[in-house]
C-alpha cells in the first residue's frame, strides 16, 4: 500500500447511500459552512472542497450557494453561527471538528449535517456507529485515538531518547480529551512521563508554555479549531522552549512544526463534498 493511500484511509467515513437526484429547485441549494477555525488557515481545505463540489456539478454562485462562516477557534461562536444557519433554512450544514459539530447537532435535528472531519464521532456522541451514523448527521472520522501509538514511536525514534512528554489541547474539545487520555495510557506502557497542559482559550496558551520550564523533552499537540487557529503563536514556543512537536497533519509544521502523522486534510474535505451532493440529490445523512 502506497503511503499516500494509507494516510488517505485515516478518514473512516460515516457513510451514506447515493441516492436519486431531487426535484427541481427555484432556487439553487444553499449550504452553511462552519469554517470552525480562520479563513486562511482552512482555505487550502476549502478550495478543496469547492473544487470537488465543481467536479460533481455544483458550480458556486450558479447552482449553488455557499454561505461561510469563521469562529477562529472560539467556542462561544459555534452556537451563534450555527442558529443563524437554522434560521436561514440552509439546505446542509458543513463543519470541522467535533465541538462545533456538536453545537450544529444541538441546534438541529432536521437539516443534513456534513462532518468533514471529527476526532471519534462515535466515542463523542455525535453519531450512533460509522456504518449507520443515523439521524441528519454523518462525515468522516479522524480515528485520532488509533493513532496515538504511533506518533509516540515516530516521536521517540526521531528524538532516540523520550522520557518526559508534554501533552496539550483544547479541554473544551470531547475529541481532545479523549486523545490526551490516550496519549497518557500509551506513554505509561512506554515508560515516558505526561505532563498535561490544557487549552480554553488562546489566552491560555502562554501560561501553559511558561508551566512548562524545561521539565519535558517533546510536546504532542492534540490538534482542533483553537489550536489551528493559533498555530503560530504555539510553535513560536515550542520553538523557544527547544520543545520538539508532533502535531496530526502537514498543515501544522510551515510555521515550526516537527512532525506530523495523520491523515489528507484536502482529501477528507473533498469527501465531505462527495457526502454533501448525495444529500443534495436526496440521499438521507443517517
Amino acid at each position: 500500500m502506497q503511503r499516500r493511500d494509507f494516510i488517505t484511509l485515516l478518514g473512516v467515513a460515516a457513510a451514506s447511500p447515493v441516492a436519486a437526484p431531487a426535484q427541481h429547485q427555484a432556487k439553487p441549494p444553499r449550504l452553511g459552512f462552519l469554517g470552525s477555525s480562520q479563513q486562511s488557515a482552512m482555505s487550502p481545505w476549502i478550495a478543496a472542497f469547492v473544487q470537488r463540489l465543481g467536479a460533481l456539478g455544483w458550480v458556486e454562485g450558479r447552482t449553488l450557494a455557499i454561505d461561510y462562516r469563521f469562529a477562529e477557534g472560539r467556542n462561544d461562536r459555534y452556537t451563534d453561527i450555527t442558529n443563524d444557519f437554522v434560521r436561514q433554512q440552509v439546505d446542509v450544514i458543513v463543519t470541522y471538528g467535533t465541538p462545533p459539530t456538536q453545537a450544529a447537532k444541538k441546534a438541529t435535528a432536521s437539516i443534513p449535517i456534513v462532518f468533514a472531519a471529527a476526532a471519534d464521532p462515535v466515542a463523542t456522541g455525535l453519531v450512533k456507529s460509522l456504518a449507520r451514523p443515523g439521524g441528519n448527521i454523518t462525515g468522516l472520522s479522524l480515528q485520532q485515538n488509533d493513532i496515538v501509538g504511533k506518533k509516540l514511536e515516530l516521536l521517540r525514534d526521531m528524538l532516540g531518547h523520550l522520557q518526559r512528554l508534554a501533552v496539550t489541547g483544547n479541554a473544551l474539545n470531547p475529541g481532545s480529551v479523549l486523545e490526551i487520555r490516550e496519549v497518557a495510557t500509551t506513554a505509561g506502557r512506554l515508560g515516558i512521563e505526561v505532563i498535561t497542559l490544557e487549552l480554553r482559550r488562546a489566552e491560555d496558551i502562554a501560561p501553559a508554555f511558561g508551566a512548562l520550564s524545561g521539565r519535558a523533552d517533546a510536546l504532542y499537540v492534540s490538534t482542533d479549531p483553537l489550536v489551528l487557529s493559533n498555530l503560530d503563536r504555539v510553535n513560536a514556543l515550542a520553538l523557544n522552549a527547544r520543545l520538539p512537536t508532533i502535531y496530526n497533519s502537514r498543515e501544522y509544521l510551515a510555521s515550526g512544526g516537527l512532525l506530523s502523522y495523520g491523515p489528507n486534510y484536502p482529501d477528507l474535505f473533498r469527501h465531505a463534498a462527495d457526502f454533501v451532493d448525495k444529500i443534495l440529490r436526496g440521499a438521507k445523512a443517517g
